[in-house]
């Protein structure tokens, strides 16, 4: 049986009156690939940013590989530093060179020395088809190739979880391909992801769990060929039957 890399227990969270989350249950087990599908507002983003503390939760609970990090007192950013975040906006640093945007972490955060922090960067961004890119800053860069880079400086951190949050979303349709098959190789290599997408092919081969998420709770979850194939719930078969007719699916 595989260990438990994340628990969520009937996590809350609100704006203001504006009820986001209402009650979400889910665990991942280590190298498992899970994707979130749901209309915008479902509570998608939201619940990755809960994941990694970018927003307080309002009640439940959340626990990394056996800690609670929602419990009080605990060292937010340490913890953080397991948990890899990759937004739709890249959110490079566009001051700093390529090369830097991913060593700037393991060495702030890690301690981990220049020449290694610089060696393991080299190494990435080789494998990931952008070694020519290391010395260019963002700007210089396509919106693939800036999230691919995006991408790179989450795995130099080397973390245990990586959230990937609509990562693909704010790319010409021509340039997806291309974040996917990083995606893709992560999710073969055995890497924890849990993944919010609007990419319905992409989550039906690669995810190991499709969950539907509806008004801030998850309303169907299951492997991707029950989900997309036979969808039990009736807001389910409604939402796939408009992605089908978009052409997504």
């Amino acid at each position: 049986m595989s260990s438990v890399a994340l628990e969520i227990v009937d996590l809350h969270k609100s704006f203001g009156k504006l009820e986001v989350l209402r009650g979400i249950d889910l665990t991942l087990a280590e190298h498992e690939v899970v994707c979130l599908i749901g209309a915008s507002g479902s509570g998608k983003s939201t619940l990755l940013r809960c994941v990694n503390l970018l927003e307080p939760i309002d009640s439940g609970r959340i626990v990394v590989r056996g800690e609670e990090i929602t419990a009080p007192g605990v060292d937010v950013n340490a913890l953080r530093r397991g948990i890899g975040i990759v937004f739709q906006s890249f959110n490079l640093f566009p001051h700093m060179s390529v090369l830097r945007n991913i060593t700037l972490g393991p060495q702030k955060a890690l301690g981990v020395p220049a020449a290694d922090a610089n060696a393991h960067a080299d190494e990435l961004l080789a494998r990931f088809g952008l070694a020519d890119k290391r010395e260019e800053y963002p700007d210089r860069l396509s919106g693939g190739q800036q999230q691919r880079v995006a991408i790179v400086r989450a795995l130099a951190m080397q973390p245990g979880l990586l959230l990937l949050d609509e990562v693909t979303s704010a790319l010409d349709p021509e340039l997806v391909a291309e974040v996917l098959e990083v995606i893709r190789e992560l999710a073969g290599e055995g890497m924890t992801m849990l993944i919010a997408t609007h990419e319905m092919s992409f989550a039906r081969d690669v995810a190991h769990r499709v969950c539907f998420l509806d008004a801030g709770v998850i309303l169907e979850e299951g492997p991707p060929e029950q989900v997309f194939g036979a969808p039990r719930e009736p807001r389910t078969q409604q939402f796939l039957q408009r992605i089908v007719q978009a052409g997504r699916l």
